[in-house]
C-alpha cells in the first residue's frame, strides 16, 4: 500500500469534471477601489443577460486555471493580459453540475482600454468595494429534491422506495445595486471575496 503513502489529497472523480477558471476584477477609480462585472449577451444560449465576473473553461492550451482566467478576462473585456495582475485565489467551489470553479482575484492597470467582446458581454460595470463593505447580501434558500431514475434498483437498499435521502437545502444569495442583481455564482463569489477582505 505504499501508493499511499505521501499521495496528495484530491477530490474524487476530479478528472472528469469541466474546469472553469473566474477573474474577480478590482481596480482603481477616484482613490477608492471598485469590482468589475459584466452583464452577459442577451443572445447567448447560457444565462443571458446575467451579471457575472469574466471566466470560462479552462483549456488543454492554459497552464493552470490561474492562466485561464488571465485569458478570459483579456478576451471579453478586451484588455492586454500584461494589463491585468493576480494577487491570489479564492476557495475552489465544488457545483453540483459536475463543474469545479477556480476563482482567482486580481487588479486591472486602472490606465487600461476596455473593448467588450460583443459574442459575450453586452457591457460592464464596476461597483464601490465600500458599497460591500457596508451591504449584507439578501439571502434565499433552494431546496433541492432528489429524484432516482425509474431504473433505480430501490430493492438493493434499505426500506426500497420508503427510502430516507438527505435533504439539502442551497443558500442563494442577492446584491441589488441600481438597476443591476448580481446573485447565483457571482454572489456568492463576491460575498467570499468580502469575507477574506476584512479578516
Amino acid at each position: 500500500m505504499k501508493q499511499f503513502e505521501n499521495r496528495k489529497q484530491g477530490i474524487i472523480n476530479e478528472h472528469s469534471m469541466r474546469r472553469y477558471a473566474i477573474f474577480l476584477p478590482l481596480i482603481e477609480i477616484e482613490n477608492d477601489i471598485h469590482l468589475l462585472f459584466e452583464v452577459r449577451a442577451k443572445h447567448m444560449k447560457r444565462q443571458p443577460g446575467e451579471v457575472c465576473f469574466p471566466g470560462g473553461m479552462v483549456d488543454i492550451t492554459d497552464e493552470s486555471p490561474a492562466d485561464a482566467a488571465v485569458r478570459e478576462l483579456s478576451e471579453e473585456i478586451g484588455i492586454h493580459e500584461e494589463e491585468a495582475s493576480l494577487i491570489g485565489s479564492l476557495d475552489k467551489i465544488i457545483s453540483p453540475f459536475n463543474q469545479i470553479i477556480f476563482p482567482y482575484v486580481g487588479y486591472i492597470d486602472k490606465t487600461a482600454t476596455y473593448s467588450p467582446n460583443e459574442a459575450e458581454v453586452a457591457e460592464i460595470f464596476t461597483v464601490p468595494l465600500s458599497f460591500f463593505l457596508t451591504n449584507q447580501p439578501v439571502q434565499h434558500d433552494i431546496h433541492l429534491k432528489v429524484e432516482a431514475a425509474e431504473s433505480f434498483p430501490y430493492e438493493s437498499i434499505p426500506n426500497g422506495k420508503s427510502y430516507k435521502w438527505n435533504a439539502a437545502t442551497l443558500p442563494e444569495y442577492f446584491y441589488f445595486y441600481g438597476d443591476y442583481v448580481i446573485w447565483g455564482l457571482t454572489a456568492k463569489i463576491t460575498k467570499h471575496f468580502i469575507e477574506e477582505a476584512i479578516k
